[in-house]
């Protein structure tokens, strides 16, 4: 496979741009000590050769390395030997573990152990920092006049009688065809079409309450997947599928939710409102939802239509939030709900956008679609 259509993959399935590592760096099996539950390992007793990041939960080392890469623009091999991770014969490596020390140090010496300081922080997508700021260029210079920037963004709009939470949540109900309409809605099978910048493939989205969902992205190579069927979830090219967790399966979660917007309400422990805030045309309201033992959620409603706009959501690692943005566009009536018949995700390590050209509701689907494929039998020994 060549190295574009490794990234076209690697950007569908949620970005996983360290998905080799998992395969490498994976350890032989260890016993689970006393009181621990299956799932539950830290990164060195599921992974080999783990210095630094001992005790984080083993989920969180792959959207660890995530964050890496994208912090300093770099790709797995910057640091790691290719078909061999475990291995510390690159500088770049214990250079890395060096700089993870440093950050733990700062945040704790400085911000009472809160993460403040990230990578992120200095390297602003470089492998090495810039240790001085730029001149001013034409193009900045025009870029700054030409985008001011907003004194209403930020501001607490209830301070001078605007909207709060729950009026946007109801408002959005409202516009996206009622509550009752939602509730009735029991399966949704969507056709269109992903792009990755000139590159389109078509793509089928199957949803049915509750909460499953599963999208085939036909590629030449063959279908790539991503389902949730209710409490897993799972992804990648058939044969090479893997699990979801932490942020991705919240994702999905999320994602497969026929009824989001009657829910909402009920997601949030704390809620903030800020705005009015600039996207696009849109002028929009900011919801900042707290949820307990999760990451917070952004959600951007238009102002005049009350539809959502933008949604904002994050994937935890050790080392910091790995945010994913999801721009709503063309919303169109279908049997008496308004749903978007655009979306554009993006990451830190890509985006595409799905464009739905048809709708089917209320249809029948086949819970043998959500039914999560067996593993690949090991190779035999002769």
């Amino acid at each position: 496979m060549n190295r574009k259509a490794q990234f076209i993959l690697g950007t569908l399935a949620v970005a996983v741009i360290c998905t080799l590592i998992v395969s490498v760096l994976r350890a032989q099996p260890n016993g689970v000590a006393p009181g621990q539950q299956p799932g539950e390992k830290t990164a060195e007793q599921q992974f080999k050769n783990i210095q630094v990041l001992k005790g984080i939960p083993a989920d969180e080392l792959i959207p660890s390395m995530q964050f890496i890469t994208a912090s300093l623009g770099v790709e797995c091999d910057f640091c790691h030997v290719q078909g061999a991770f475990d291995k510390d014969d690159k500088k770049t490596k214990q250079t890395a573990r060096k700089m993870m020390e440093m950050m733990f140090a700062i945040n704790a010496d400085n911000f009472d152990r809160n993460r403040e300081v990230t990578c992120y922080t200095c390297h602003r997508g470089n492998s090495k920092p810039v240790s001085m700021p730029p001149v001013m260029t034409a193009e900045m210079m025009a870029n700054m006049m030409a985008n001011p920037p907003e004194t209403t963004a930020g501001s607490n709009p209830q301070e001078s009688g605007g909207p709060t939470a729950a009026q946007l949540f109801d408002k959005y109900v409202q516009a996206s065809g009622g509550a009752a309409a939602i509730d009735k809605i029991t399966s949704r099978v969507m056709k269109g079409t992903i792009s990755f910048g000139a590159h389109s493939w078509p793509i089928d989205i199957y949803s049915k309450e509750p909460d499953e969902r599963i999208s085939f992205t036909h590629l030449p190579e063959g279908d790539n997947i991503t389902a949730f069927n209710g409490h897993e979830g799972w992804l990648g090219p058939m044969g090479r599928i893997h699990d979801m967790h932490g942020g991705e399966l919240d994702g999905a979660a999320i994602d497969a939710d026929l009824h989001l917007a009657t829910h909402l309400q009920g997601m949030f422990s704390q809620m903030k409102v800020t705005g009015p805030e600039k996207i696009g045309d849109h002028q929009t309201y900011e919801v900042l939802g707290e949820r307990e033992g999760k990451t917070p959620i952004e959600l951007y409603f238009d102002e005049q239509s009350g539809l959502l706009v933008r949604m904002v959501r994050y994937n935890e690692s050790a080392l910091g939030r790995l945010p994913t943005q999801i721009d709503y566009a063309d919303y169109r009536d279908a049997d008496g709900v308004k749903i978007p018949y655009q979306w554009t995700l993006a990451r830190p390590g890509g985006r595409f956008t799905i464009q739905v050209s048809e709708v089917q509701q209320n249809v029948p689907v086949d819970d043998a679609k959500f039914v999560k494929p067996a593993p690949p039998e090991p190779p035999k020994t002769k």
